[in-house]
């Protein structure tokens, strides 16, 4: 069967892009080797954080303020609760890149943002105990999205402007041959004019059939939730947030709904194969150890650990994001490399890919994520 445009890869930029491409009057096929919203990649464990004055560098702040009115408007159209201002406190030492960047970025965008010292983020926010060298810069009018729930609603507004969604369905082949694709699956053949793939941990070895070979790291990452004092830790009081400490980057939510507090480490990891099954979230082992040794030190009054789960980085040598048309195939569209920090741009991320698909080009500057750069 023909279509306009197949997606390879329906998980949060593949559905965002199925939606913009299907609004558009594309008729989009979208494949997946799982049911998304799943827990087999990057986008499960209930939430994400949402940072507008962005430490990873300034070039993403328009892309992060895009994304919100974008997932604003989601909410609008499907009436879903998707997003939670619950504001997000950054923590780190004053000079490090990551706060500079916060507080260049918040400046330069006009961007509402408290800079705290120790002593009054821990007045605060009694749950906190920041060493009097840290500073907080607390991002009021940022928070979290419900990542499950996102996914769910941009599947089911694609498929109300006719995009066909075929889930369990792995891709076996992939060729590109005079402006046409072919795609196969263990089940079928289908054909299109263009081709999306954000396929995640799965994007470089079906990009290497292609021809291009891009530097994906795919690494197993894991997060915790905590019991926790809902006094202290519950939603409307306290923040999503972001340390850098000299023990590592962690990131974590308040307990929303009673489910506690929950926590994950950002850097680190081990190189995994996307297609061997992974293991579980261990309490006994270093799964649990890097994050009872966070709560510990910042949140002493955490109490223990409920459960954790395990999910996937794919990771770039720069950790910014690929986001291109393939360098030979102008008909072939690319989204991969998020490196753990891209759930919150997908809404955006989709809309870029529809432009690339149907204009060849987006007005927005996604130059910092060009393929050209790992050459």
């Amino acid at each position: 069967m023909h279509y306009d445009v197949i997606v390879i890869g329906a998980g949060s930029m593949g559905m965002a892009a199925g939606y913009f491409l299907s609004k558009s009057g594309k008729r989009t096929l979208l494949l997946d080797s799982f049911n998304p919203p799943h827990d087999k990649g990057s986008h499960h464990g209930d939430t994400r954080i949402i940072r507008h004055a962005y430490g990873e560098g300034e070039e993403y702040v328009p892309l992060a303020l895009e994304a919100q009115e974008l997932w604003d408007d989601l909410e609008k159209v499907t009436g879903k609760q998707l997003f939670i201002q619950t504001g997000v406190l950054n923590v780190g030492y004053e000079k490090t890149d990551f706060i500079e960047n916060i507080i260049s970025s918040a400046k330069t965008h006009s961007l509402p943002l408290e800079i705290l010292d120790s002593s009054e983020v821990n007045k605060r926010w009694p749950g906190i105990n920041l060493p009097d060298n840290y500073i907080g810069c607390f991002e009021p009018t940022s928070g979290v999205l419900k990542c499950g729930e996102c996914i769910g609603a941009y599947r089911e507004l694609a498929e109300q402007h006719g995009a066909t969604i075929l889930t369990n369905s792995k891709v076996k082949e992939l060729v590109v041959h005079n402006e046409r694709v072919t795609v196969k699956t263990e089940a079928q053949t289908f054909s299109a004019d263009a081709l999306v793939v954000s396929a995640g941990a799965w994007s470089g070895n079906l990009l290497s059939t292609l021809d291009l070979n891009l530097p994906l790291n795919p690494v197993r990452k894991t997060f915790a939730w905590f019991n926790a004092n809902e006094d202290l830790y519950n939603y409307k009081q306290f923040p999503a947030f972001a340390f850098e400490t000299s023990q590592g980057q962690y990131y974590g939510f308040p307990s929303i709904d009673g489910a506690g507090l929950k926590v994950g480490r950002h850097d680190g990891g081990e190189t995994i194969n996307p297609d061997e099954v992974m293991r579980e979230f261990s309490e006994l082992e270093e799964d649990a150890t890097d994050l009872r040794q966070f709560v510990h030190s910042y949140m002493p009054s955490i109490q223990q650990l409920k459960y954790g789960k395990a999910c996937m980085y794919t990771l770039t040598p720069d950790e910014d994001f690929i986001i291109d048309l393939h360098p030979t195939y102008s008909n072939v569209a690319i989204a991969s490399g998020f490196s753990g920090h891209g759930f919150k741009f997908s809404s955006v991320v989709g809309q870029i890919l529809s432009e690339l698909i149907i204009l060849g080009k987006t007005e927005k500057n996604i130059s910092p994520f060009s393929i050209n750069r790992f050459k």
